[in-house]
Parts: C-alpha cells; structure tokens; sequence
C-alpha cells in the first residue's frame, strides 16, 4: 500500500494515531520537504515516529515518484505531508501514478491551513477561491491573482492568498550548466505580498474592476498552528508595515463581514495591539 499521510501543523504530535501507528509499520517513510515547514527539525520527527525518514524535495516528489513507488505493491510506503495530502496538486498527482501502477493507495487526513484559518474568526463557508502570490523578479511581476481576488470580493467572499515558498530552487548557473547548485530558502511575508499587491492596485495597470483599494481590510496569519502563532488585522496599507516575525505566513483579503466575524476579529486588529 501507498500512503500519503498528513501531519498537521503545528507539533510532531499532531499526526493522527491511525498515522503515526502505519508509520512505525511502514517500510519506508518520506518526508515531503518543500511546500511546508514544521517548527520541528527532521531529527526530532523522527524520535517521535522511530522510524528514519527519507527527505523528499520537488526534484523527488515531481520526477522521481517512480523511486517513491517502488515496491509499495510489495510493501507499505508512506510519503509524509505538513498539513492535509490535498493542499497541493503535487500529491494528488503522485496518487495517480501509483494507481497507474496498480498499487492500492490510502490517504490520512489532517488540519492544513485551507480550515485552520478559521481560527482568525471568519467563517469558512465565506470563503471564495484561494489564491496564491507569487514572489516577483525583476522581469517578471504577475498580477493575475488579484482578478480573484477582486472577483470573490465583489461576491462578498472572503480569499485566502497563500505565500509563496521558494525551497531549494536550482540557480540560474544550475539550469544553464547543468551543474546542482540551490538558492537560499526563501519565504514571502505578509508586509512583502502586500506591498506587491498595493503596487499592482497604485500601477491601474490591471483588467476589470477593482474591488481592492489600499483601505481594504485584510488579516495577516504566521505561524498557524504553531504554538507562538501570530494573527493581526488592519488595512492593507498598514499590513506592509507589520512585522509577523519567521515563516509560514499568509493572508486573508476580507470580503462582506458578518457580525460575528466582526466582533470576534476585532481582537486582532493594529490599534487594539
């Protein structure tokens, strides 16, 4: 059997125990290392589970699934995912390869940031299509995002923007000379992703209209799940000013408020701090 197994956010412990009893079973167990982070190191991963884990970056995960799969028709194989195994596409791929490869397969829920943002206060059911913000270059500054943005607002829908994580991207000399060179990890915080945005409003460079102006409120999240979590609410113009401190960090870009939302938010707002 093939198993792709969530393991929470926050604490090596909030792997559920019908996981962590198929990890200890498992033949081999992987750790997918690149679209999350967990405030415990690998090593401390795995004293809790007692099994050795196999790291597996983009490189592995995307072009070496036939390593992963491996004899998991033979024997249990576990790919480990920080948060739920469906917060990204990448795994939903992998699962079909290995149906395509006729190994039985088996996913293990868990918390992801996709619901743990309801802990800001807003309702999940108030929210519309989440997007994600890349981070910009010199010759590269998308802005497609915000037509989502824009149009989840004018619905009256709350959009969760996901930050971008750049973790173990090939330099340019790499790509050109063939040669496995990697950049520093590098993670978008909340100040950074909103002053991209403010650029792209300030630009009128964009189609359609605009929903977003920089008095728009939003809600920075760092950290969710973790036990030093941060939560701050203001306009997006006071968010580029807001230091949420280390990685993972994400947005909220709020549409209509109901009143329960509003009240329960207003104990993350700036001026209240």
């Amino acid at each position: 059997m093939f198993y792709i197994i969530g393991v929470g956010l926050g604490d090596v412990k909030d792997i559920t125990v019908r996981g962590l009893e198929i990890v200890r079973s498992a033949k081999r167990v992987y750790l997918e290392s690149y679209t999350s982070i967990l405030p415990e190191n690998k090593l401390q991963l795995e004293n809790f589970y007692e099994r050795q884990l196999i790291e597996a970056d983009r490189e592995l995960v995307e072009q070496g699934a036939d390593e992963i799969l491996d004899k998991a028709n033979e024997d249990n194989v576990v790919l480990l995912v920080v948060g739920d195994p469906f917060s990204a596409t990448t795994h939903a791929d992998i699962l079909l390869r290995a149906r395509d490869l006729n190994i039985d397969t088996k996913v293990i829920h868990n918390a992801s940031i996709m619901n743990a943002i309801g802990c800001c206060g807003l309702q999940l059911y108030h929210f519309g299509e989440t997007v994600s913000i890349p981070f910009w270059t010199d010759i590269w500054k998308p802005s497609s995002f915000l037509k989502k943005i824009n149009q989840n607002k004018s619905n009256g829908l709350h959009t969760l923007c996901l930050l971008d994580i750049q973790v173990k991207e090939p330099t340019w000399e790499s790509i050109t000379k063939k040669k496995k060179e990697y950049q520093p990890s590098r993670f978008m915080e909340v100040k950074q992703a909103c002053s991209q945005l403010l650029q792209i409003i300030d630009s009128n460079e964009f189609d359609g209209e605009n929903y977003v102006t920089r008095e728009s409120l939003c809600v920075g999240a760092a950290r969710i799940g973790w036990p030093d979590q941060k939560i701050v609410a203001g306009t997006l113009a006071e968010m580029v000013n807001v230091d949420m401190g280390s990685p993972l960090h994400s947005i909220v870009i709020v549409g209509t408020l109901h009143p329960l939302e509003e009240q329960f938010l207003k104990q993350f707002y700036i001026e209240s701090k």
